[in-house]
């Protein structure tokens, strides 16, 4: 069976390729077939989700599943939340991971409260009008670091420290990322919800 990926991200990619694996999918992200970025206009990781994979779905004309993640700071009231992958340019500064991350320390100078979440939201469907997407949500708990450390991953794995692992995330081998991460949390749950509704594996 084939699954369209809504993401150009090749990093986000193979972290799926990987994760999804035991059910022997063919997973294509959509900018290989010609298909371009669907709008992010909502305010939750579901909403945006769902939308990027009916818009990869519909184009594709087959399954499509999409990630929606970002970090969320609780003294931030939530930020940079769904806007997490250009929260620099909400400030005047480029779209960028280092850009992102000056912001993030920036925005948490004198903050002495620096929990924070990442968030996933993984919306699979297997036409543009299923009437039942698959849902699944994952949350990695840490804190906001003082500096970037580790030169692994991407976004703003090198600012959240993961206390339970005692490093940054872009301190962990792909293997330990994909053992615990928000996205892995995620991925095992719709792994049980396509093995049980869609009948795969």
């Amino acid at each position: 069976m084939r699954l369209v990926l809504a993401s150009n991200n090749g990093k986000k990619l193979l972290e799926l390729q990987t994760l999804f694996a035991p059910l022997g999918l063919e997973m294509v992200a959509q900018g290989a077939l010609g298909i371009a970025e669907a709008d992010e206009p909502h305010p939750t990781f579901v909403e945006n989700a769902l939308a990027k994979a009916r818009h990869a779905a519909r184009h594709a004309n087959c399954a499509a599943i999409a990630d929606d993640s970002g970090l969320c700071v609780d003294a931030l009231g939530g930020a940079p939340g769904v806007l997490s992958a250009r929260y620099a340019t909400l400030f005047g500064q480029e779209k960028s991971d280092e850009a992102n991350n000056r912001m993030l320390l920036q925005k948490m100078q004198g903050v002495s409260e620096r929990r924070a979440r990442f968030v996933s939201a993984l919306v699979a469907v297997r036409s543009a009008d299923d009437p039942e997407p698959l849902v699944a949500m994952g949350r990695w708990h840490g804190e906001i670091g003082q500096t970037p450390v580790g030169d692994g991953g991407f976004g703003y794995d090198p600012l959240m420290f993961v206390p339970a692992l005692g490093r940054t995330v872009a301190e962990l081998s792909a293997d330990l990322k994909n053992a615990h991460s928000h996205r892995a949390i995620a991925s095992q749950q719709m792994l049980a919800a396509m093995r049980e509704v869609w009948s795969l594996g």
